[in-house]
């Protein structure tokens, strides 16, 4: 089992930056893809950013060139890092693992960005 917890949401100004963490417990991290997802007020769940195990990694269209998605298997903890920010950034943030064992998710933190 994984449990996931993020930090590092807050508000920022368009074109400001963040980085959010995802620490995860459980011994399975390391075998497992990592995603980033969001979700904005009263709109459906959207995949930002995954990482594979072994490091590949995919984009968005909308963060391609802003977001860059990264672990740390050492410290079972995934980042994103978000530059370039937009208003239309503004959501829930959540990272999930999934792995043969099943998918996890985090509970979510909120990033808000100001125009």
């Amino acid at each position: 089992q994984v449990q996931l917890v993020e930090s590092g949401g807050g508000l920022v100004q368009a074109g400001g930056s963040l980085r959010l963490s995802c620490a995860a417990s459980g011994s399975i991290f390391s075998i497992g893809t990592m995603g980033w997802y969001r979700q904005a007020s009263g709109k459906q769940r959207e995949l930002v950013a995954t990482i594979s195990s072994g490091g590949s990694t995919g984009y968005a269209d909308s963060v391609k060139g802003r977001f860059t998605i990264s672990r740390d298997n050492a410290k079972n903890t995934v980042y994103l890092q978000m530059n370039s920010m937009k208003p239309d950034d503004t959501a829930v943030y959540y990272c999930k693992h999934s792995s043969v064992w099943g998918m996890y998710w985090g509970q979510g933190t909120q990033v808000t960005v100001s125009s």
